[in-house]
């Protein structure tokens, strides 16, 4: 089902909003050279839940940042709620999840420049099976 225009503009209003929230955070937990980006918020047609996927480089810290965030998930609607009190009645419950779609991206431009080939690396062909 295609998204309203309210949770469009909820979307991007709560994507601004987690943006300066969680780069803030960053920088104030001492986390140099971490970069977190807010790729996409979807809410729920009843605007109970948004799900807010993110991307963080270098991918090798994503995890251990994904806990930590998941863990502060209730200050950080508190925050958010603090800067959209004029804007929304009710925060949505948040869900964050990684954004691997630029990995996901790189990984088929290499197979497609043969740097990984299939044929000669045969573990390569066992994370490729659909299961």
């Amino acid at each position: 089902m295609e998204e309203s225009q309210r949770q469009k503009k909820i979307g991007g209003i709560l994507q601004q909003d987690l943006v300066e929230v969680l780069q803030g955070a960053a920088t104030k937990g001492g986390l140099k050279g971490v970069i977190i980006s807010v790729s996409k918020v979807n809410v729920t047609a009843d605007l109970s839940i948004a799900k807010v996927y993110l991307s963080i480089f270098p991918n090798k810290e994503a995890g251990e940042l994904l806990k930590g965030i998941r863990s502060n998930t209730p200050l950080i609607r508190h925050e958010l709620a603090q800067r959209t009190k004029n804007q929304l009645r009710r925060m949505p419950n948040l869900e964050f999840f990684i954004d691997d779609s630029l990995e996901y991206i790189d990984r088929i431009e290499k197979s497609l420049k043969r740097e990984e080939d299939p044929i000669k690396d045969n573990d390569l062909l066992e994370k490729r099976k659909k299961s």
